[in-house]
């Protein structure tokens, strides 16, 4: 696989518009569409709060899980909102991202923040 075909997207943003319209939108497109191989959605900071009191973008998120999109979250973060735990109840890998973000950027991943 050429370096160009991976893609990890991170959301940070707590605003549900740029979840829905933006990013979950982007990121099921970029599997489900081709447009590259691997993808990852990375949660951190406020949107590990508002994925873990939304079910509806749970039900988004569960969706792309199902279409082969790789969905982590950042433990520290979901720590600090303490939401760890309903994040794990969906399904979500939460594990500290800052050293596997650091690695998506030396090995030449897109990378995409919203």
């Amino acid at each position: 696989m050429s370096k160009s075909e991976k893609l990890a997207v991170i959301w940070s943003s707590r605003d549900k518009d740029v979840a829905e319209k933006v990013v979950l939108m982007y990121t099921q497109g970029a599997k489900m569409k081709g447009w590259f191989e691997d993808v990852v959605l990375i949660v951190w900071g406020p949107s590990t709060k508002l994925l873990a009191e939304d079910s509806e973008l749970q039900e988004k998120v569960s969706g792309l899980m199902k279409a082969g999109v790789k969905v982590k979250a950042c433990s520290v973060c979901a720590g600090e909102y303490g939401v760890a735990a309903d994040l794990e109840n969906i399904g979500l890998e939460v594990i500290p991202m800052g050293e596997p973000l650091t690695s998506y950027l030396k090995d030449d991943w897109k990378v995409l923040s919203f």
